[in-house]
C-alpha cells in the first residue's frame, strides 16, 4: 500500500507522495475522525443525560469539556510515544483503551463514572488524530503534507458533521447508553481495519533514527524558530474557531433574538465553508508550495476579519446573514492556514513527526478551551457581535504575524535544506 509492503516495512524513497489508495484515505479517515466522532454523536444526548442523573446541565457537560482534556493530554503522550516504539502499536493500544472506556460507558452508573470514562474514551482515541497527521508525513514530502492532511479532513468532516443528527436519532430511538454501543462497534471496526490493513509507517524504527531520543526531539524542535511559528500560526487559526463556536450561540440566539435551530443552520455554512477551503488545498497544493497557501489564507482571514468589523461599524451585523457571510471567508482562509501550518510544524524534523504533532495538538486544544471561554463571555455580555469580532480580527492579526516575525524567508530556506538533509538521511 503505497510504496510499502508489508506490517513493518520501510518506506520506498522513490514511490513517495504517490496519489493515496482508498484503503490508506478510508484507514485515516477512521483513525483521525473515532475521537471527534465519538465527542460530536453524544452531544445531543446530554438535556437527557443530566434528567437521567438527575443532575445540573452543566455538570452534564463535563462529559463533553473533560473529555476535550483528554483530547488534549493525550496528544502530548501519543506522539512522542509513536516516535519511540512505531506508529501501529501506539495507536492499537490507543484504540484499545478506547473501546474498553466505550464499554465502561454503556454500564455507568454514576455521572461521575460517566465523567471519567469519557476522559479516558478521549485519551484513547485521539491517538488517531496525532499519529495519522504523523504517519501522513512518513508518507508524503514537506510540500504534498498539507494536501494530504486536508484531503482527511475534508472527507471526515462530512461524517463529523453528521454525527450529531446520528446521536440525536439513536438516543431517540434507543436512549443515551445506546450511543455507546455505536461508538464501541466503530472503534472495534477501525482497531480491526489497522490491525489488518496499516503497515507501520514510522522511519524511527531503524537504528539511525533512534540517536538523541525525546529530549533531542525537544531541543530541536524548540529550537527552532521556524517550528515555534508554524505551530503559532496554526494554533491561533484554530483559536478563531474556538472564539467563534463560544460566543456564536449568544450572539444569534440572544442578541439577535433567533432560534437555536436557526443558529445551527448558519454555524453548517461555516463548516462548508472549512470544507471547501481544504477541497482548495487539496487541488491547489500540488502546485504551490505550503508557505504559498498558509499566506493565501492569512490574506482571506484577515479580509474576512476586517469586513465583520465593517459591518459591526457600520451596524449591518445584526443579522446572520451578514456575519456568517463574511465568517465563511475567514473559515474557507482559515483551512488553508491550519493544514499546511500543521505540515509545516511536523515537517521541522521529520524523525520526530509523531512528537510534534503531539505538541502541536496539546496546545491547539489546550488553548482553544480557554478561547471557547472568551468567545463565550463577549458573547453574552455584550449587546453586539462587535467585541467578538474585534477578537477574531485581533487574532488573524496574531497567527499572521507569527509567519512574519519567526518564519521570515530568510530563515525559511535554511529551513527547508535542513529538512531535506534529514529527509535524506532517514530514507537511506
Amino acid at each position: 500500500m503505497h510504496g510499502i509492503v508489508g506490517r513493518y516495512a520501510t518506506i520506498d524513497a522513490s514511490r513517495r507522495d504517490l496519489p493515496p489508495s482508498k484503503l490508506l484515505l478510508l484507514l485515516l479517515v477512521l483513525m483521525n475522525g473515532a475521537a471527534p466522532i465519538a465527542l460530536y454523536i453524544f452531544v445531543p444526548a446530554l438535556p437527557v443525560l443530566a434528567s437521567d442523573f438527575s443532575s445540573d446541565i452543566s455538570v452534564a457537560q463535563m462529559t463533553v469539556s473533560l473529555y476535550m482534556v483528554g483530547l488534549a493530554c493525550s496528544q502530548l503522550i501519543m506522539g512522542p510515544l509513536s516516535d519511540r516504539f512505531g506508529r501501529r502499536p501506539v495507536l492499537l493500544g490507543g484504540l484499545a483503551l478506547m473501546v474498553a472506556a466505550s464499554i465502561g460507558c454503556i454500564f455507568a452508573q454514576t455521572l461521575p463514572q460517566l465523567i471519567g470514562l469519557r476522559f479516558l474514551q478521549a485519551l484513547g482515541g485521539a491517538s488517531g488524530m496525532v499519529i495519522s497527521r504523523a504517519i501522513i508525513r512518513d508518507l508524503y514530502s514537506r510540500d504534498r503534507v498539507g494536501g494530504m492532511l486536508s484531503l482527511v479532513i475534508a472527507v471526515m468532516m462530512i461524517a463529523q458533521m453528521l454525527s450529531p443528527l446520528a446521536g440525536g436519532v439513536i438516543e431517540t430511538a434507543l436512549g443515551w447508553r445506546a450511543i455507546f454501543y455505536a461508538v464501541t462497534a466503530g472503534a472495534i471496526v477501525v482497531a480491526a481495519a489497522i490491525t489488518l490493513a496499516l503497515p507501520e509507517t514510522s522511519r524511527s524504527s531503524t537504528p539511525d533514527a533512534q540517536r538523541g531520543g525525546f529530549r533531542t526531539d525537544l531541543r530541536s524542535l524548540f529550537g527552532s524558530r521556524a517550528f515555534i511559528g508554524y505551530v503559532l500560526c496554526q494554533v491561533l487559526a484554530s483559536a478563531i474557531i474556538f472564539i467563534f463556536a463560544g460566543g456564536g450561540p449568544y450572539v444569534v440566539v440572544t442578541q439577535m433574538g433567533r432560534s437555536s435551530a436557526e443558529y445551527g443552520a448558519w454555524f453548517a455554512s461555516s463548516g462548508f465553508a472549512y470544507l471547501m477551503g481544504n477541497v482548495f488545498c487539496v487541488k491547489f497544493s500540488p502546485r504551490h508550495s505550503l508557505d504559498r497557501l498558509i499566506w493565501f489564507g492569512l490574506s482571506l482571514q484577515i479580509v474576512g476579519a476586517l469586513l465583520n468589523l465593517a459591518w459591526g461599524v457600520l451596524g449591518w451585523n445584526q443579522v446572520p446573514s451578514w456575519l456568517f457571510g463574511t465568517h465563511m471567508i475567514i473559515m474557507f482562509g482559515n483551512a488553508a492556514v491550519m493544514a499546511n501550518a500543521a505540515a509545516g510544524a511536523i515537517s521541522i524534523r521529520p524523525q520526530a513527526a509523531g512528537t510534534a504533532s503531539g505538541l502541536m495538538g496539546f496546545t491547539q486544544f489546550g488553548f482553544g478551551s480557554l478561547c471557547s471561554q472568551a468567545g463565550a463571555w463577549l458573547g453574552g455580555h455584550f449587546a453586539t457581535p462587535f467585541p467578538l469580532n474585534i477578537a477574531i480580527f485581533g487574532t488573524a492579526l496574531a497567527c499572521a504575524s507569527a509567519m512574519i516575525f519567526l518564519v521570515p524567508r530568510r530563515n525559511l530556506i535554511a529551513t527547508e535544506e535542513m529538512i531535506e538533509k534529514a529527509e535524506e538521511e532517514t530514507l537511506v
